[in-house]
């Protein structure tokens, strides 16, 4: 979809030119476009490699690792319907870490992982369970204490003090990470009912075909 959405304004933007005679500007646009994003490109290669590598370091040194012990107990309480001893726990803590740190080249295959772990304690597959929402945004929203990629792009076109961007991102992704959290509740407690998990952790496993029957009018939604 998004394929077709850049396609429809690089279509439209053309005929627009040629019916108003601007063919000339366009095309000056469109390489001069394509020669920026070449020049940006290279100049993320340095700073780039700076901060992955520090990060690299903390990584080996445990730093991740420690991160997700202190944010374990936090977790558990976000995602209620995940079992604290299965794997899918594990990769969601590591994702949200790695996120933490601005360590995106490792936060994207731990929530895959995170995903597919947590599509074996889906009832059906084909619909996203509560904790695969909760995930998606938390890792879309997170907060960020080093915007890495930020910081390079602003060093690239010559900011003075690229590191400026530190503080208001933190408080922007402290901010959107708030309000996810309060539209992945407010969306919990709407949709009443209960976690995949609950409804077949006495079973011994997940059956596709169970049907989920919704809880007592007195009992919780989160």
């Amino acid at each position: 979809m998004v394929n077709w959405i850049w396609m429809g304004m690089i279509v439209f933007s053309v005929i627009y030119g040629a019916a108003n005679g601007k063919m000339e500007q366009v095309a000056e646009a469109a390489f001069g476009g394509a020669q920026t994003g070449v020049t940006v490109c290279l100049g993320l290669i340095s700073i780039l490699v700076f901060w992955m590598g520090l990060m690299r370091i903390a990584e080996e040194a445990g730093l991740v690792r420690k991160l997700s012990l202190l944010m374990a107990p936090v977790v558990r309480k976000l995602f209620p319907d995940v079992p604290g001893d299965h794997p899918a726990m594990g990769y969601i803590l590591s994702n949200m870490s790695a996120n933490l740190l601005g360590l995106g080249n490792a936060a994207t295959p731990m929530g895959i992982k995170a995903m597919q772990e947590l599509q074996k304690l889906n009832p059906e597959p084909t619909v996203a369970t509560p904790a695969m929402c909760t995930l998606l945004a938390l890792n879309t929203a997170s907060i960020t204490l080093v915007p890495t990629t930020i910081i390079a792009i602003r060093m690239n076109f010559g900011a003075v003090h690229p590191a400026d961007i530190v503080a208001p991102t933190l408080l922007a992704t402290l901010i959107s990470t708030g309000a996810a959290i309060l539209a992945d509740r407010w969306y919990r407690r709407r949709n009443r009912l209960p976690p995949a998990f609950n409804a077949n952790r006495n079973a011994g496993s997940v059956n596709p075909g169970a049907a989920v029957s919704p809880p007592p009018a007195s009992a919780g939604g989160g």
